[in-house]
């Protein structure tokens, strides 16, 4: 019978402390460290019209913001250094039912900064309990029930307060740098909330300068002949992107995917959460239909409290400086 020396280890042993070590490693890291690596992803976009000036663009989303989250509320909050010309919220900002005392907090700063935002479903009920690995065996539960939150009162502070257009299904036009931007969004897509069939006559409206998201009178020409448009969703399902690029989006801002929330280094994400291909899951790409425009989506600065982790995906903001076309 084989002896096997007192101390040594079995090579299949070894393999599975090693793996268990791994893996406590990677959660250690995933949990207790870079879900609090907040940092801003930059990109060069060049989709203005010839001798424009940069517009500066902070896109801001998935918060999923609860009460205690100070270091989160005050990271945000310090993004007006940035001195941002539009910001983008693209949705997703309540992740508890008294949520909404830290965006106050650290959204505050942006007051008086031209906005827009669109919902996801986060904004409109408060996440529920669940195993947070089912998360990657497919697409969250789209119908799901959960304790509703004040979407009213959050609309509110970013309409009111801080003077954000919502762009919910429907369409706005905003003074940015002495140029109109036109943008237009729906709401969240992946609870099949979006309303596609009721944004072309809005656009078409804001095209013809005959009204605004209030109602109000807009001159012919908005002061640009060709204003900058500009598509905005919270989930980035392919029938909006394809959508947007049809009424003519210059460019599109989009979330919920968390960019996959924990990725594999050197292959990427494993989900998306959404149909969007993989591979655009997080960040500057473009998107194709019939012509090809620039498509930013964000990673988000957060997540579930009921799945605090990211792994490989640090939480983001996008500070986007538009520039002149060639």
């Amino acid at each position: 019978m084989p002896l096997i020396a007192r101390g040594t280890r079995s090579p299949a042993l070894t393999a599975a402390a090693a793996v268990a070590t791994l893996g406590a490693a990677a959660a250690v890291w995933g949990v207790g460290i870079e879900r609090y690596l907040y940092t801003v992803r930059r990109a060069t976009v060049p989709i203005l019209a010839p001798g424009s000036e940069p517009i500066r663009v902070l896109h801001i989303s998935d918060v999923h913001m609860a009460p205690w989250q100070r270091r989160k509320q005050a990271w945000i909050a310090s993004l007006t250094t940035l001195k941002p010309d539009l910001i983008v919220n693209t949705g997703d900002n309540l992740g508890h039912a008294e949520g909404l005392r830290g965006i106050r907090a650290a959204f505050a700063g942006f007051r008086g900064i031209p906005g827009v935002f669109v919902h996801g479903s986060n904004d409109h009920a408060a996440p529920s309990p669940r195993n947070p690995f089912l998360y990657f065996m497919g697409p969250s539960d789209k119908h799901g029930t959960s304790e509703p939150l004040d979407t009213e009162a959050l609309d509110t502070f970013l309409s009111s307060t801080l003077g954000w257009q919502n762009v919910n299904n429907a369409s706005a036009s905003v003074e940015v740098r002495g140029h109109r931007v036109d943008m237009f969004g729906v709401s969240d897509a992946h609870r099949e909330w979006d309303r596609l069939d009721v944004l072309p006559g809005m656009v078409e409206d804001l095209r013809q300068g005959e009204v605004d998201l209030n109602g109000d009178e807009l001159a012919a020409d908005g002061g640009d002949r060709h204003p900058l448009t500009l598509g905005v969703t919270h989930a980035p399902y392919r029938r909006v992107l394809d959508a947007f690029t049809g009424l003519g989006a210059d460019m599109i801002f989009a979330g919920h995917t968390h960019g996959g929330q924990v990725r594999i280094p050197g292959f990427g994400a494993l989900v998306a959460n959404c149909d969007i291909p993989l591979k655009q899951s997080r960040g500057l790409s473009s998107w194709t239909h019939g012509h090809t425009i620039p498509l930013n989506v964000s990673a988000g600065l957060g997540h579930s409290i009921y799945a605090p982790v990211r792994f490989a995906c640090a939480p983001e903001a996008s500070l986007l400086t538009l520039t002149p076309r060639a």
